[in-house]
């Protein structure tokens, strides 16, 4: 009961805060959400000593709700799915090169960066924090986050080249950080773990062809079923049996559940809707995923916007959470330039083309749950702080500007 309380108070919350913003802010509906969502954080806190119960009873629901499994163990799989339903295989091919290398060497260039900028800035603000959990907070805020992405993407029409390179990297970068996540963390709680190359890398390897194969081989199986039977209903139960029964079998199996999602969610749209669904079949199934999609991503951005009332103290760190969003962009830069100056790719990339991949990469949720996940201490107040700073700074003035950013670049290298 307590479970369907509090999903029934965030439907609420979301469907009203939706509806406010497509009536009044019309902005895109997650970022919309989001910064009501913040707003009503900011008047329930000013409000708190008219209103105790409320806003002791409201924090303590959110408190309850554990984000981290929330989103790492249930909605990133279903939203992971949706985004990559839509993804054109042909299109990824194209761009293979730069989504594979973004997505591994970009992460971990961005995560060293990050971790030692961070260390040696933080000291700067009258603040000491370790440098593995600098390195810590370097890993869980270099992924860009593909439900922020891939939700500004469908707005801000850039070429379909770029948005596939910005894509396709957000989809496909979760696996690596949160294995680079998961090893530093370890390193937190133990000194004594073999951190080797071949063994960080045997984990990768293991962490991310795992989960493709797995992903493909029930892409595969799916889409076989679906053709021997073309009914619109069971097509859409046999893609929920997917992603549900899929997470499942990849947390057993202590694979990749975002990399698993990512590839049935391909394999499906692409060779399944081309070769084993109806016209009818086809257009139920997206518009279903479609919805899934929408409602899922305001009641994360909900999330988002409230978690401002559990962050305890968090008008102590503005000042080096607005540093450290400058980190955190100087770092993406660098991740982006080096291995475009070095490693010889088919298309040469442009300044526009740079300067649109730094900027389009946003942070979301996915850098909450992550340093949400991290062990009660002296170092968690200052790593969940900054991180909401990068995030909510990522979200609203890069999401909102992005398109903006691109026109301009590319119209300039048209001229």
């Amino acid at each position: 009961m307590e479970l369907y309380y509090s999903f029934s108070v965030l439907i609420v919350l979301a469907s009203f805060f939706a509806y406010l913003n497509l009536r009044y802010l019309k902005l895109p509906s997650t970022i919309g959400i989001m910064i009501i969502a913040m707003i009503s954080s900011i008047l329930l806190v000013v409000t708190g000593h008219i209103f105790p119960k409320t806003f002791t009873h409201f924090s303590q629901l959110l408190k309850d709700v554990d984000f981290t499994e929330v989103l790492m163990g249930a909605m990133l799989n279903f939203l992971l799915f949706a985004g990559a339903i839509h993804i054109n295989l042909k299109d990824l091919k194209e761009q293979r090169g730069p989504i594979i290398i973004f997505s591994t060497v970009s992460v971990i260039i961005s995560t060293f960066a990050v971790g030692g900028l961070f260390y040696y800035i933080v000291p700067l603000f009258g603040l000491h924090i370790p440098f593995i959990y600098c390195l810590l907070f370097g890993a869980l805020i270099s992924p860009t986050d593909p439900i922020a992405v891939m939700g500004v993407l469908k707005q801000a029409k850039v070429k379909k080249s770029l948005e596939t390179k910005v894509a396709g990297e957000s989809l496909f970068n979760d696996g690596v950080a949160v294995v680079v996540f998961a090893v530093i963390l370890q390193l937190t709680r133990s000194s004594s773990m073999d951190i080797s190359l071949g063994n960080i890398s045997w984990l990768l390897i293991k962490e991310a062809a795992g989960g493709f194969i797995l992903g493909t081989l029930l892409g595969l199986g799916a889409s076989n079923a679906i053709r021997k039977i073309d009914d619109y209903k069971v097509s859409v139960l046999i893609t929920l049996s997917v992603v549900m029964g899929g997470y499942l079998i990849a947390h057993a199996m202590h694979i990749s559940g975002p990399l698993t999602m990512v590839a049935a969610g391909i394999v499906i749209g692409n060779y399944g809707q081309r070769t084993a669904m109806s016209a009818t079949t086809k257009d139920y199934l997206n518009k279903f995923w479609e919805l899934i999609d929408e409602i899922l991503n305001a009641i994360l951005f909900l999330f988002i916007g409230f978690e401002l009332l559990i962050i305890q103290n968090i008008t102590s760190y503005w000042l080096v959470g607005l540093a450290t969003i400058f980190i955190v962009l100087l770092a993406r830069f660098a991740s982006i330039y080096i291995p475009v100056l070095i490693i010889p790719f088919k298309n040469k990339f442009s300044k526009g083309t740079i300067k649109v991949l730094v900027w389009g990469g946003l942070r979301g949720g996915v850098s909450i749950a992550l340093a949400l996940s991290i062990d009660e201490g002296p170092n968690k107040p200052l790593i969940i702080a900054v991180t909401y700073f990068v995030v909510v700074f990522s979200i609203i003035v890069q999401g909102l500007t992005v398109g903006k950013v691109a026109k301009r670049a590319l119209s300039k290298e048209e001229d």
